[in-house]
């Protein structure tokens, strides 16, 4: 097993008067051919929205896009006429497809972060689609919940499907000293969302940071003394 640390404060960062964005992969102007995806993984955006502002409405196309809200509300609207507001403890997907416009506005008081991660569908030009689900009961279990997958093992055990059959997402909430064991895959992708974690064999990661693991054996993960959540990409391309 290969494991790649990568510290909040090295990734690519987009910042104006209303959004703080912090990428894991090249992103917009941000390019590094040496960082272009992972896995299956095309996009792992770290963001904060402020009240009243957002993304105007605009396209997609062959994307399962799946948003992760951390704090606050994002209202997400779009041109199949779905309509959602996304929350802790909610998963959502949106499957662009043949092509989709959507727009995700912050229309709380308060500033919301998200993390937003772009994988490729199995096939092109699917129709479009959305799905979101609660998973909150499920997270306070402790373990990986898988949230957001398209892993023929994930077929009656995910809260949202993709269209991948090579990727699956999890989400954990752990309690201090709680430890889960990593998913044993070709590739995994470990984002610590709060708080702070040690990984066996590659030592302690804090809030954003994120390992990269090849010929992943399943080595645990222990939260600090105040907790931690952690979402996780298992892909097997």
């Amino acid at each position: 097993m290969s494991v790649d640390i990568r510290r909040a404060a090295d990734r690519f960062r987009t910042e104006n008067e209303w959004l703080d964005s912090h990428h894991s992969f090249s992103f917009g102007p941000y390019y590094d051919p040496a960082n272009v995806g992972f896995g299956l993984l095309l996009v792992h955006n770290d963001e904060v929205v402020a009240p009243g502002t957002g993304f105007a409405t605009h396209p997609h196309q062959d994307l399962e896009i799946v948003t992760w809200v951390l704090r606050g509300a994002l209202v997400h609207q779009d041109s199949q006429g779905h309509n959602g507001i996304v929350y802790p403890g909610l998963a959502q997907r949106m499957s662009a497809g043949s092509g989709i416009q959507h727009s995700e506005k912050n229309d709380a008081g308060e500033p919301v972060r998200y993390v937003q991660m772009w994988v490729r569908p199995d096939e092109v030009d699917l129709p479009p689609s959305y799905q979101q689900a609660e998973v909150d009961d499920a997270l306070s279990s402790g373990g990986l919940v898988p949230i957001a997958s398209g892993l023929p093992k994930h077929a009656d055990t995910t809260a949202i499907h993709i269209n991948q059959r090579g990727a699956g997402l999890y989400a954990a909430r752990l309690t201090p000293g709680a430890a889960v064991e990593l998913p044993t895959a070709p590739y995994v992708h470990l984002f610590v969302a709060l708080g702070t974690i040690t990984l066996e064999g590659a030592g302690e990661l804090n809030t954003s940071d994120a390992a990269r693991l090849i010929a992943s054996d399943g080595p645990r993960v222990t939260a600090g003394p105040e907790g931690a959540q952690i979402l996780v990409w298992e892909m097997r391309p």
